[in-house]
């Protein structure tokens, strides 16, 4: 494919700095930052005490801090939410100016200065902060990067998961390197490990293929006449839907009244193996 760029108009950057930045986020997120260098990103998730999703991210080493790249509609909700954990540690949090952008379809060829790699899945290319089209791409819109997003079969928390209601490994963060499970403590790590090491993970997000428009979301998947999950976002021909891993292997799936189908990414192993 043609290498693409895309502003990404639903997500936008909070900066945090101070001498206690580091340390202050270690011991919120779902990942490790205590080694993330300048130019490197981490994906993360701020979770409830409970181990549900409130707010997806992406952690940018920036020089004496880190950018956040967030969802846009829950920018203001997540700074206010970070002050409360801030207590007396010396962190400032603002808002942070800049469109957020990505980068995909560059082969083996290295991104231009300033762009980072996406650190969920390399085909997903590079994200940027505050970064124009580089030469002899073709420049499209966030539709488009989501098809392409889509086709890897990569979930987008802002559209997929419910806040305080998706368990993170439902939505594949353990997979798309969004959890360190050698990291020590944060907020929601106890569910999130035991759903992990004890085999406590019963559903997944995973695309479904389907000829025609995509169903409504929250249209049951049916496996025979047993509810197998329900349908998320997506397009003609190509969906997300939350999945119940032990009702999908072999079964002939509908959804209202179309066959339909599950089809494993490349990059996630089998259920019987995740």
């Amino acid at each position: 494919m043609n290498p693409s760029f895309a502003h990404l108009d639903s997500r936008a950057l909070i900066r945090l700095g101070g001498p206690d930045w580091r340390d202050f986020l270690q011991g919120l997120i779902s990942n490790d930052v205590e080694r993330l260098a300048p130019g490197e990103a981490r994906f993360a998730a701020l979770l409830t005490p409970q181990g549900r999703l409130l707010y997806d991210m992406f952690v940018i080493g920036a020089g004496d801090g880190c950018l956040l790249d967030v969802q846009a509609a829950q920018r203001g909700a997540m700074i206010q939410r970070l002050s409360i954990y801030r207590l007396r540690a010396k962190v400032e949090i603002a808002e942070a100016e800049g469109r957020v952008a990505a980068l995909w379809g560059l082969g083996a060829e290295a991104a231009p200065a300033g762009w980072i790699a996406d650190p969920r899945l390399a085909e997903l290319g590079f994200r940027g902060a505050g970064l124009g089209p580089p030469a002899g791409v073709q420049v499209v819109d966030e539709d488009a990067y989501d098809g392409w997003r889509l086709s890897l079969g990569v979930p987008d928390p802002a559209k997929d998961c419910t806040p305080d209601k998706t368990y993170p490994i439902e939505a594949d963060f353990d997979l798309l390197n969004g959890v360190d499970f050698k990291k020590g403590c944060y907020v929601g790590q106890e569910t999130t490990s035991r759903m992990k090491r004890r085999g406590g993970i019963r559903s997944r997000m995973l695309p479904i293929v389907f000829d025609g428009p995509a169903p409504a979301r929250g249209a049951e998947v049916l496996a025979g006449e047993l509810r197998a999950g329900e349908a998320l976002t997506g397009g003609d021909g190509r969906a997300m839907a939350l999945l119940r891993l032990d009702r999908i292997e072999g079964a002939a799936l509908s959804v209202d009244g179309r066959a339909v189908r599950v089809e494993h990414p490349a990059w996630m192993p089998k259920a019987a193996e995740v």
